[in-house]
């Protein structure tokens, strides 16, 4: 779609009129009533006394009472069932889990102490009915998660830890607890009993104690006692990009013994970082090496978050992070309820881990970008590559392989284009809204666009803890830096023109960077899109999130001529928009929250921001269609009766947010990860369509989370014939 624009004035450019399809208005009309939302239903069955019987499944805290006080006596007797009989030998061994643990935060020693404090063995104390905390030795006990609550539900802010009990290594240094623990009550979600303690263990060691009984029988090279199979049996695999899923796909091939060659078109992490310090300093963009490409991928200039979706406990995300902490993370992010490196912890992560690829035999190159796919009869026998920093095509490489993962970005829309050429079944992600009468919300499977807010940090601290925003200290206190995470479903739709799952959109908070920053995340000069960051202190003086609104199907149909690769179009329209309207040269359109929420531009200067390329006061209610406006306007304001102070005004809006995951999704088989439209491709991580970020990119949702080493390595040998 073609961008026009009248001449310049003297506040700034005008844009013509937005041309995407009308909206369906946000409020609902008077006679858009219950019977107008279940109008596409069809008619409900009716039992014996006339009644209508509509059922809607419910799932979480959504569940209907009855339901939930079922689920609660059948995860009650389970805990009975696993824990020994009250007073048996079975008590004089394994472990128990303790868990909600409170402990206040003006008693705990603070967010960076993670071992046995005397305030936590008096929460422990309790939790077992033991009458003197000081009797019990720390050394039994190991915390496994530490989170800080300040909701202002409770009482006071808190610590909240959970522990596990070794009960042999109690009884042998204190006897006398044999009463308390014989008599230990499972209490669902507070107290469990374990046979054994749950350990879990890094990639890296996982693959190798996997590997050993397969080495003489399938020839798969053993790491530490070298190669036992001819070189030429080994399957060639190409992984293309160095992002989370492109770095763990290269560390598991790489240790189960296949020939892997990672390709990366930007820069390893040393030279990207004097590539982005020059895009902050003079203005100067690398289009192959920027805050999207390059190794790490996108999340390495971001705040480094480490948390999921997925399941914080399950065997694939724990051994992931463990793998973490074998190439250099701190151990806290295994205890930490929100876990996050940020950048300056990432950067040295990266270094190690590319070290112990190469160690694996993996062959890396950067500056690589793969501009074709060689396929025969439907099937992808190898890669086009060219030097990143000249034109597709010019200087072009031919290699052969015999599998290609493809763990791209979710900015890589010139590889979408390629897919789109080898008619790669792809899909415009599921754009079903959250309804909040009848389903839950899946977020990691929407699109969505909108704007990045910035607050002084110290007036984040203050909504969230009040009198202990003192405590905070820049990130160096006993108290973390407030943060924020706020979801809100507003306006209706007329169901009869469109489907029951599109009745409201939803607002929610995204990439929240406490004391962080607000930085360039284009990767073309006529685009302008942003993004946040943290280091791992979070001692910015900014505090900056994301706020978007999901999108469907219906606000794709301008872009319906370019298929599945519409919501890309999408993404550009708005990026090309918010370039004009911050004129050019990488500074990005601004505007008071509170003018953005009166629908004017009152004021021309504007509050300080975290933004080093420099900020331009402009009408941002005007960037995007009236109904994403309108959503982003009323969700503010039900923010800020939550967070009194939110709708202030220091708060200021940056636009624009719009790669907050991939647009579409590759089609692949859940078995296999293999592409359902090309043999030999494996699509995989954000860019493919199935992860929302570091931890879930890494695991990649789809993978079976009970044994998923044992899964891989069979997978893996089963498909590529090693």
């Amino acid at each position: 779609m073609a961008l026009a624009f009248t001449t310049a004035s003297a506040s700034g450019p005008r844009l013509s009129p937005f041309s995407l399809p009308p909206p369906y208005p946000l409020r609902a009309s008077p006679s858009c009533g219950l019977d107008a939302v279940i109008a596409p239903f069809p008619r409900p069955r009716r039992c014996g006394c006339g009644a209508a019987v509509r059922c809607a499944k419910r799932t979480g805290k959504r569940r209907y009472p009855s339901e939930k006080k079922r689920l609660d006596r059948r995860h009650k007797e389970l805990l009975r069932q696993a824990a020994p009989v009250e007073g048996s030998e079975g008590r004089e061994s394994g472990y128990w889990r303790l868990s909600k643990l409170a402990v206040p935060a003006r008693d705990d020693p603070g967010k960076d102490f993670t071992g046995i404090s005397l305030p936590l063995l008096q929460a422990i104390a309790k939790a077992i009915k033991f009458p003197v905390a000081s009797m019990l030795p720390d050394e039994v006990f190991t915390v496994i998660r530490k989170s800080f609550d300040a909701r202002k539900v409770l009482k006071e802010p808190q610590f909240t830890y959970t522990v596990d009990m070794d009960v042999k290594k109690l009884l042998d240094m204190e006897p006398r607890a044999w009463d308390f623990i014989a008599r230990l009550e499972p209490k669902l979600g507070a107290v469990e009993y374990m046979p054994k303690e749950k350990l879990a263990s890094d990639l890296v060691s996982m693959l190798n104690a996997s590997n050993k009984g397969y080495d003489h029988e399938l020839g798969i090279r053993d790491t530490h006692n070298g190669s036992i199979c001819p070189q030429d049996k080994k399957p060639r695999v190409a992984v293309i990009g160095s992002g989370p899923s492109g770095l763990f796909a290269s560390l598991v091939l790489g240790e189960l013994g296949a020939d892997v060659t990672l390709l990366e078109r930007g820069q390893p992490v040393e030279q990207r970082g004097r590539d982005i310090g020059a895009l902050a300093v003079r203005r100067i963009l690398q289009s192959e090496s920027n805050f999207c490409f390059g190794e790490g991928g996108a999340g390495t200039w971001s705040d480094g978050k480490l948390v999921t979706r997925i399941g914080r406990n399950t065997d694939g995300v724990q051994a992931v992070m463990q793998t973490f902490v074998h190439f250099g993370a701190p151990p806290n992010i295994l205890v930490d309820g929100k876990p996050h490196l940020g950048t300056d912890k990432l950067v040295p992560l990266l270094r190690n881990f590319r070290h112990h690829l190469r160690e694996l035999g993996v062959t890396i190159r950067f500056n690589a970008r793969v501009d074709d796919l060689i396929v025969e009869d439907r099937q992808v026998k190898g890669i086009v590559v060219s030097d990143s920093e000249l034109r597709p095509g010019s200087g072009s490489q031919k290699l052969s392989f015999d599998a290609v993962v493809l763990a791209v970005g979710h900015s890589a829309r010139d590889t979408y284009n390629m897919l789109q050429q080898h008619n790669v079944d792809m899909s415009p992600k599921s754009f079903a809204y959250p309804v909040t009468l009848f389903f839950s919300p899946a977020y990691l499977k929407k699109a969505r666009v909108g704007l990045r807010i910035e607050h002084p940090q110290e007036l984040i601290n203050s909504i969230q803890y009040s009198e202990l925003a003192a405590e905070v200290q820049k990130g160096r206190g006993r108290i973390p830096v407030a943060d924020y995470k706020i979801v809100k479903s507003v306006g209706e739709k007329n169901a009869e023109e469109l489907d029951i799952a599109e009745q409201s959109r939803s607002c929610y908070s995204f990439c929240m960077c406490p004391g962080g920053q607000v930085v360039l995340t284009s990767t073309d000069p006529s685009e302008l899109c942003i993004n946040g960051m943290s280091f791992s202190r979070r001692a910015s003086k900014w505090a900056n999130s994301a706020l978007v609104v999901t999108v469907s199907s219906h606000d794709f149909k301008p872009f319906r001529s370019h298929g599945p690769l519409a919501g890309v179009e999408f993404q550009r329209e708005f990026e090309r928009r918010a370039a004009v309207m911050g004129g050019g040269n990488f500074v990005v359109p601004a505007q008071r929250v509170t003018d953005f929420i009166s629908n004017r531009l009152s004021v021309t200067t504007l509050p300080p921001s975290s933004y080093r390329l420099g900020v331009r006061p402009s009408k941002l209610h005007e960037l995007f269609p009236p109904y994403i406006t309108e959503a982003l306007q009323q969700s503010i304001i039900m923010i800020d009766r939550e967070m009194p102070g939110f709708f202030a005004k220091e708060a200021l809006l940056h636009g624009v947010e719009t790669r907050t995951s991939s647009p579409l999704q590759i089609s692949r088989y859940g078995e296999t990860y293999e592409s359902t439209s090309l043999q030999g491709l494996y699509p995989i991580g954000e860019g493919a369509g199935y992860a929302g970020g570091i931890l879930s990119a890494a695991v990649d949702e789809k993978c079976p989370q009970k044994q998923p080493i044992k899964y891989a390595s069979e997978n893996l040998r089963h498909n590529l014939g090693f």
